[in-house]
């Protein structure tokens, strides 16, 4: 393992926690010795750097602290995997980005106010799926125009004439995946009807 490397650095303040986390609990060597069945010259060494620490040193030694395996350990803390999103407003829409990386398959969430129900359909290129997530939209494509609710999807060519808004008095929340020309959402499962599975 390289001298340096993150794990490496790790490791080697795995002694000087072990002797800070005993000290604070004024725990001898002796008496944790005896909680442990680890021998006081190996957990003298161990805490002097001078043995590498294992799994089957360092649980015993956790159980007897009773702390955590990581606090001992001092394992670097998990990336937040929260996305922190920033509302922005294009055209009068409030536009929530869910895509963090860069890429061809871009993903947000709109709200759209009430006030916007004029249809006014515009094309390019690319490929949309749109879920509804609250409130009634009116999706216009073509010459298909539709009414969708909560938990109803559509997806569509944005090369063909398109708009969608509110209907009603109420604003309207969706969802937005948005592909180059060609790429559309694959399915990986759907379900069967009974006559579907009949031979």
């Amino acid at each position: 393992m390289d001298e340096y490397s993150p794990i490496a650095a790790t490791l080697a303040q795995v002694g000087s926690r072990l002797r800070r986390v005993r000290s604070e609990r004024g725990v001898t060597l002796s008496a944790l010795a005896e909680a442990t069945g680890i021998s006081k010259s190996t957990l003298s060494r161990l805490e002097a750097g001078q043995r590498r620490p294992s799994l089957e040193l360092l649980l015993p030694i956790a159980q007897a602290h009773q702390v955590p395996l990581d606090e001992l350990v001092g394992a670097p803390e998990v990336g937040d995997p929260r996305i922190r999103c920033k509302p922005r407003v294009r055209n009068g829409r409030t536009v929530i980005s869910l895509t963090t990386q860069p890429g061809s398959l871009q993903a947000w969430k709109s709200i759209i106010p009430a006030e916007q129900n004029r249809p006014d359909p515009v094309t390019h290129e690319g490929h949309e799926w749109l879920y509804v997530l609250s409130g009634r939209v009116r999706l216009i494509v073509a010459d298909h125009d539709v009414i969708m609710g909560p938990g109803e999807a559509a997806e569509f060519d944005t090369r063909l004439p398109h708009w969608f808004g509110p209907t009603g008095d109420s604003p309207v929340e969706v969802l937005n995946l948005f592909g180059p020309q060609g790429e559309r959402m694959h399915i990986r499962a759907r379900p069967h009807s009974r006559a579907e599975s009949a031979p």
